[in-house]
């Protein structure tokens, strides 16, 4: 079992300590990436959070389906990053020199 969740279909409105505190009542949050826009700066709507332990994680899929600032949230198991070289990753490209 794993300790990451993916949480979806967050509001623009919510702030990362708001976020944080949504999800502390389950256990210890070791990590939360929240990216943000780059161009605008805000949240882009999904965050990934990393529990101390796989318990706290499975316990915080309870609040899949439930409403958070205003939005019915997605929480689910995070899928693992696959590795780089995959397609679209510059898979393909040459290593040796064209001249």
């Amino acid at each position: 079992m794993q300790n990451k969740i993916y949480v979806g279909n967050l509001s623009y409105s919510l702030d990362e300590s708001s976020l944080r505190t949504a999800f502390a009542e389950f256990g210890e949050i070791t990590d939360l990436a929240f990216p943000k826009d780059r161009v605008t700066g805000r949240p882009r709507g999904f965050a990934f959070i990393t529990f101390n332990d796989a318990s706290s994680a499975e316990a915080a899929l309870k609040l899949d389906g439930q409403e958070l600032s205003g939005r019915k949230v997605v929480v689910k198991f995070a899928l693992e990053r696959k590795a780089a070289g995959g397609a679209g990753g510059g898979a393909g490209r040459r290593s040796e020199s064209r001249w």
